[in-house]
């Protein structure tokens, strides 16, 4: 039997059968049009850029989003590869989960028609986003299974991908109430494979997923010891492997609320990278945050600001684009610490410019902003800031106990008006 044709098979049935099928509404014929003129965006430059470009238009992007699922599900469906795909990738981006399923089964179709395994994997990726988003973990399990199942040749890239798969797959199980079972598969992992630190970092994930950050930060300095004594990798890449586990045990200890060993950790970090901006700007925005060393805070994310403009720089051949932004995380960081030094009026336009940009729109930066204006005397800018923020709020532990603690702001800030 044909191992391309054999994959094909299961992940069509797969395809057909994940989520009950449903029925195509009517399509006017220009709406139709509109989508189908997508499948002549070849290349993935292009594909990426227009992407891109209905990103910016929600309104015009969610219209062919939905013409295109309807046609999707028709018999014989004339939706092309490329038309899916794009489709798709907007959905995930707008969290269209129907939708977007309906153009990922059809694309999934397609690419077994193709014979094309990254084609299959990029469906049933892009459905376990979905899945995984609107909650529908039992879903998200199979779809996992289904990637773990493709059959591929050694060292293909697509190995990498079942990597991911079974990462998600134990958080999916976690997710359904079956912890004890997520872990026992991890461990049983790491029995017939006890140098695979990746197995260990999982556990230590897990465990976050599940709260349980004593056990995580046990889990997590196991991976860096395991890092750390593996003598088969070199010591250049074990440093910069160890390290990286190494910051993400502070956020650990942060989202643990034990900011001092985060602190601790982050201050080992730049004795051996002082040039980090990451850990420049953890440091720096745990040490306002907490209302601590606020003039070494502000230094320290100045400097972050400052490394990761040269590093874009260097990037971009030694000079920065006219379009170049900062960081939008480490702009609310100064912002932050201006604020919490009493310089209201100096953080204000660095909160600003990090909202502007999409990839600073959170609950947190635009609560920050909230903050900044009400101790201005901008009672009413400051209630749009709150109010603006809340839209982004995730359903994340963190920003739901931050949309508490806004609504409160919101309600307090009216009654004084």
């Amino acid at each position: 039997m044909n191992a391309r044709r054999a994959v094909g098979g299961i992940a069509l049935l797969f395809l057909a059968g994940l989520i009950g099928t449903a029925i195509a509404a009517p399509v006017k014929p220009d709406d139709r049009q509109a989508v189908l003129d997508l499948n002549t965006i070849t290349g993935n430059a292009a594909i990426v850029g227009k992407i891109d470009e209905l990103t910016k238009k929600p309104d015009v992007a969610k219209k062919l989003i939905k013409v295109g699922a309807d046609l999707a599900k028709q018999k014989d469906s004339p939706l092309g590869y490329n038309s899916a795909l794009i489709l798709g990738r907007l959905a995930e981006k707008f969290k269209l989960a129907d939708d977007g399923i309906a153009l990922y089964r059809h694309l999934g179709q397609l690419a077994v028609k193709r014979g094309s395994n990254r084609g299959i994997a990029t469906s049933l990726l892009g459905m376990l986003e979905l899945t995984t988003a609107a909650g529908k973990h039992a879903d998200a399990e199979k779809i996992c299974l289904e990637v773990i199942r493709l059959r591929t040749d050694e060292e293909d890239p697509l190995d990498d991908v079942k990597g991911l798969a079974f990462r998600r797959m134990i958080l999916a199980i976690a997710r359904q109430g079956k912890s004890d079972r997520a872990l026992g598969i991890i461990d049983d992992e790491i029995k017939a494979q006890p140098k695979n630190f990746l197995m260990r970092a999982l556990k230590a994930q897990l465990f976050m997923e599940l709260k349980k950050y004593d056990d995580a930060v046990t889990s997590y300095k196991e991976v860096i010891e395991s890092i750390d004594s593996n003598m088969a990798i070199d010591k250049a890449t074990r440093d910069e492997i160890a390290n990286d586990y190494r910051y993400i045990l502070s956020g650990v200890y942060t989202e643990a609320g034990q900011p001092e060993k985060a602190i601790e950790v982050l201050r080992d970090l730049l004795k051996r990278d002082p040039s980090n901006a990451g850990y420049n700007n953890d440091l720096g925005f745990i040490l306002a945050d907490n209302g601590k060393d606020l003039p070494e805070a502000e230094k320290l994310i100045r400097k972050a600001l400052e490394e990761d403009r040269k590093a874009r720089a260097k990037a971009a051949g030694g000079t920065l684009p006219k379009d170049d932004k900062d960081n939008a995380s480490y702009l609310d960081s100064l912002g932050w610490v201006l604020y919490k030094q009493g310089k209201a009026k100096e953080a204000k336009p660095y909160l600003e410019q990090a909202v502007k940009d999409p990839r600073g729109q959170h609950l947190e930066i635009f609560d920050h902003l909230g903050d900044v204006h009400l101790a201005l005397g901008e009672t009413e800018a400051a209630i749009a800031a709150w109010k603006k923020g809340l839209e982004f709020a995730t359903d994340g532990a963190r920003d739901q106990k931050r949309k508490i603690t806004v609504e409160k702001k919101i309600k307090d800030a009216m009654e004084k008006k």
